[in-house]
């Protein structure tokens, strides 16, 4: 059964060479609640997530919510993987696909039917498994002949419509996603978006970074509120972001 448990983790990236006086006069006058500390060698560092608890279950559609900078895509590459905690830890059950950037996992020099491959094995998808889906990603992406042509002459749409048909061929169990899919032609994001909202229905449990609350009501069925690393509130979805709404109307 698919699950995400964290316990008390932590993710701090040290900033070096970071001794200039400005930054230190920014470190000692900032107010409780950010995010800038300093480790047991004195090197300033900024503590992305601080001490989460929490646990994501199957059926879980989680939504989550917070100002740039409150460490939501930092949270979405410690569940992926791509991020190692500082301290804590990390259970992770079932297969994860993760749809953070559209460059993770592509290969420039390498042609799209060739990415295709390369997607997959990024995905932790076994290519005899993931074979069987090619010619269906090659005629959702209507790249043509440049389908085998080196990725790196593509343009920016065409490099998406290929990372995201690619991550969207196989069925999801714990789906991990960010806002890149924004970055479509209108073409695309109407063709894809009945793609998408399937594949979305299809994972057994799901993680959403987006500003947009429309678009997390659509797909959500919990929100996860974050400011400065640290949990703020979590539970449905509606709760969690009357809690934000708020919390910008105060500020």
């Amino acid at each position: 059964m698919a699950s995400l448990h964290l316990q008390d983790l932590t993710v701090e990236f040290p900033i070096y060479q970071a001794n200039g006086r400005s930054l230190k006069k920014a470190l000692f006058s900032a107010p409780m609640g950010t995010n800038l500390a300093r480790d047991a060698a004195n090197r300033i560092l900024v503590r992305a997530l601080n001490h989460l608890t929490l646990t994501i279950d199957k059926g879980d559609r989680v939504g989550l919510i917070g100002p740039n900078g409150s460490g939501k895509t930092t949270l979405l590459k410690t569940l992926a993987g791509i991020y190692e905690p500082t301290s804590g830890t990390l259970h992770t059950q079932g297969r994860v696909s993760a749809l953070l950037d559209v460059q993770m996992g592509m290969n420039p020099d390498a042609t799209g039917r060739e990415n295709i491959m390369l997607r997959g094995m990024y995905m932790g998808i076994h290519p005899k498994d993931m074979q069987v889906h090619v010619e269906e990603v090659v005629e959702f992406t209507e790249l043509g002949p440049y389908i085998d042509m080196p990725v790196r002459t593509y343009s920016a749409g065409m490099m998406l419509r290929l990372a995201f048909a690619a991550s969207t061929c196989v069925e999801p169990e714990i789906l991990l996603m960010d806002e890149w899919l924004a970055a479509g032609d209108s073409h695309f994001l109407a063709k894809a978006q009945k793609r998408m909202e399937d594949f979305v229905q299809r994972s057994s449990l799901m993680v959403l970074a987006s500003h947009s609350l429309d678009l997390l009501e659509r797909w959500c069925n919990k929100g996860l509120y974050l400011r400065n690393g640290n949990v703020i509130a979590y539970g449905p979805l509606k709760e969690v972001a009357d809690v934000y709404q708020q919390s910008l109307a105060e500020a």
